[in-house]
């Protein structure tokens, strides 16, 4: 990788950092995955923890390609993930700055069955799929994993007194959850008995539309509305142990948090 000289200001420095940092982690990289694909996760990281803060500027398409020596065509695929996945978005004149979004913290780290208990109803499921697969790159960034990592992909359909209320895929990292068929009901279950049950979470909530085969699976008209929440939980070490993607019906769910002043 090309070292560049250092500035002075600290906006400058900043980004230096950044650059070197970013440097290292595709010189140590062990996975053999796409160069694009290893600065995606590498960027992830740094929005992930802090270092590209909210509403701040990625450096240019230029600058990466030329201290990282890599094309501005991988430069570029690298930042069309990240702009897919909703963590940066392209401003006028070029820049491409981290996104900012509105977060709410929920404070109970329930899962699915527990909280449809908790509103008087009987949860129940339906197994679309679940087994071994490669990793996407938007849950390999999300578990923190090398791209092209095998991970555990549970994809059920959740119902509450028989009725589907959200379609739910749920990824664990194969070095914790080493078989699918290990989840017979519960995945927090499943996970409490290999001593892998999550310490901490965030959750991430957006509105979308349901497309045909899931309005099909909910047993509802197409473009009906949907709340997607996005959920990443880690062990005390730190360590991503899962994250689950759960597509709930707008229109029979919501979420309610207490507030407290």
């Amino acid at each position: 990788m090309k070292k560049k000289p250092q500035r002075t200001d600290g906006t400058a420095q900043q980004s230096d950092l950044l650059l070197d940092r970013l440097a290292a982690g595709l010189s140590e990289a062990e996975d053999h995955s796409p160069i694009y694909m290893r600065l995606a996760l590498a960027l992830a990281e740094a929005i992930d923890t802090g270092q590209l803060g909210r509403g701040r500027s990625l450096p240019s398409e230029r600058l990466l390609a030329e201290h990282l020596d890599i094309s501005r065509v991988s430069v570029r695929r690298a930042i069309a993930e990240l702009e897919r996945e909703g963590r940066v978005s392209r401003r006028h004149g070029a820049r491409t700055v981290v996104q900012t979004r509105v977060r709410k913290d929920l404070p109970n780290l329930t899962g699915f069955s527990d909280d449809i208990r908790a509103r008087g109803m009987k949860p129940s499921f339906s197994w679309i799929s679940r087994g071994t697969a490669i990793g996407t790159l938007q849950e390999t960034m999300a578990l923190g994993l090398p791209a092209q990592s095998e991970v555990i992909r549970l994809i059920r359909v959740r119902l509450a007194d028989g009725s589907p209320i959200a379609l739910e895929r749920a990824v664990v990292p194969k070095s914790i959850l080493p078989d699918a068929m290990l989840v017979t009901h519960s995945l927090y279950e499943t996970l409490a008995s290999l001593n892998a049950m999550p310490n901490h979470g965030f959750q991430r909530i957006r509105a979308d539309v349901m497309s045909p085969e899931e309005a099909e699976l909910l047993q509802a008209a197409p473009l009906t509305p949907m709340l997607i929440a996005e959920r990443r939980c880690f062990l005390e070490d730190g360590r991503a142990v899962e994250f689950t993607e759960t597509r709930y019906n707008g229109k029979v769910y919501d979420f309610i948090s207490d507030l407290h002043l």
